[in-house]
């Protein structure tokens, strides 16, 4: 068998369906960390993070047989992690606080002041962030934090591929603002 770390997710999920379902920890292998770190961008805590994620793969497997190995993996895995963070939000209001706390780490082998600088930057634009609705969060979040491009946002959020451009541009434009408002500079 080929290295399992060679195969698509799709080639992946056919196998698991088909011969093993044990490699289905491959999967999760691959995925844990960054759907954890997206289910954080929007309900900003840890615990309730891990709780959406293990849901997400448990209902996953479940549904593996459904899942179209034509589409991509990624966008559906992260499709279901985005329905169990809004349903979290819902559930657990007083319990989703304000303050995220689990950001990924910026690393960088540049000098110490810019790598100041970056995680200074950072910073700022991660409690501007917060200040936003889910719906410029959600796709902000996976456009500049999750590297995903347009149509897989669309994906993921059931959006048309030009709402996905205009929250985008509308969520920047939101966050310039608030960043301005607080007295940062550019």
């Amino acid at each position: 068998m080929k290295d399992l770390n060679s195969l698509s997710d799709e080639k992946l999920v056919d196998l698991v369906r088909n011969k093993n379902q044990e490699l289905y920890t491959h999967i999760v292998n691959r995925y844990q960390e960054k759907l954890l770190r997206y289910a954080n961008y929007l309900v900003s805590n840890h615990q309730i993070s891990q709780d959406i994620v293990q849901t997400a793969f448990i209902k996953a497997f479940k549904n593996l047989q459904g899942f179209n190995t034509k589409k991509k993996f990624s966008s559906w895995i992260y499709r279901i992690v985005h329905n169990e963070s809004i349903n979290a939000i819902k559930k657990n209001k007083k319990l989703i606080t304000l303050e995220p706390d689990h950001w990924q780490q910026i690393s960088s082998d540049q000098n110490i002041e810019e790598d100041f600088d970056k995680k200074q930057l950072k910073e700022i634009i991660k409690k501007s962030v917060r200040k936003l609705s889910l719906k410029y969060k959600a796709p902000l979040s996976l456009f500049f934090l999750e590297d995903r491009s347009y149509e897989e946002i669309s994906d993921i959020l059931k959006l048309p591929t030009g709402t996905v451009g205009t929250r985008i541009n509308r969520g920047k434009k939101l966050l310039k603002n608030i960043i301005s408002q607080e007295g940062h500079e550019n």
